[in-house]
């Protein structure tokens, strides 16, 4: 067998036109979802048993059924009750929708790990409930969810080519056509696959920052943060005092 990557400069333009289409579908679709996921996790601790309920019922069906599916049942479901999209918005709501679903568990997950009596003492001094989410419990969670929620943000990405199968002219569907006409099969999957690797790589890369970035007891408060707290003032008076 003998490979020829003499086609992939012509080859080259195209797959990264296919993967801009994929990091957006990505992009929207995810950062929809962690909207949507952060609402429904809201839900999902809700002290009242039907929203309760109506969350985990969305969460059992659509985590538990396939990507797949779920582009099928936008793009050529939806048109039997009078409800048409475009190939390119029935795959971002698809997406969204499974998003949503895995989001909801990782952001509930981390909002039940920061301490309960850090709500009530809040509470204790009169803070309303969404400045307390906003303000206490998110900062902290974020770090904990982190992991997670990148691991599911590379997984979503990978995904993305599922997208392909509505005529979604995103990376996969392009080296498709692009290997259906030079017949270099194994050349071009090689460079589709080293994109999704170099897209993958850079979600990893993020994620270690971010890991970095909330990782305040190895970090420590930046110069900014300890102003704003009032804590460099501190600082230099117990200096001068010592």
């Amino acid at each position: 067998m003998n490979l020829d990557f003499s086609v992939v400069p012509a080859a080259l333009p195209f797959l990264l036109q296919g993967a801009v289409l994929s990091i957006v579908l990505t992009v929207a679709s995810q950062a929809l979802g962690t909207f949507f996921g952060f609402f429904l996790a809201l839900g999902r601790m809700s002290r009242r048993w039907p929203v309760r309920g109506a969350v985990w019922l969305y969460v059992w069906i659509f985590r538990g059924t396939p990507l797949l599916l779920h582009l099928f049942l936008i793009y050529y479901g939806a048109p039997l009750v009078g409800i048409t999209f475009d190939a390119i918005p029935a795959a971002i709501i698809a997406m969204t929708i499974s998003s949503s679903a895995y989001n909801c568990e990782i952001i509930r997950a981390g909002l039940q790990a920061v301490g309960r009596g850090q709500i009530e003492a809040a509470q204790a001094v009169g803070m309303r409930w969404f400045r307390i989410v906003w303000k206490i419990v998110v900062p902290q969670a974020i770090r904990v969810i982190i992991p997670s929620y990148m691991s599911n943000f590379i997984s979503h990405a990978k995904s993305s080519s599922l997208a392909s199968v509505i005529t979604v002219p995103e990376l996969m569907l392009t080296a498709q056509q692009i290997y259906s006409r030079n017949y270099r099969t194994l050349e071009i999957l090689m460079i589709t696959g080293a994109i999704y690797l170099a897209i993958t790589t850079s979600l990893t890369l993020v994620q270690l920052f971010l890991e970095h970035w909330t990782d305040y007891q190895t970090r420590g408060v930046s110069r900014a943060r300890r102003r704003r707290l009032a804590l460099e003032e501190l600082v230099q008076s117990k200096e001068n005092v010592g």
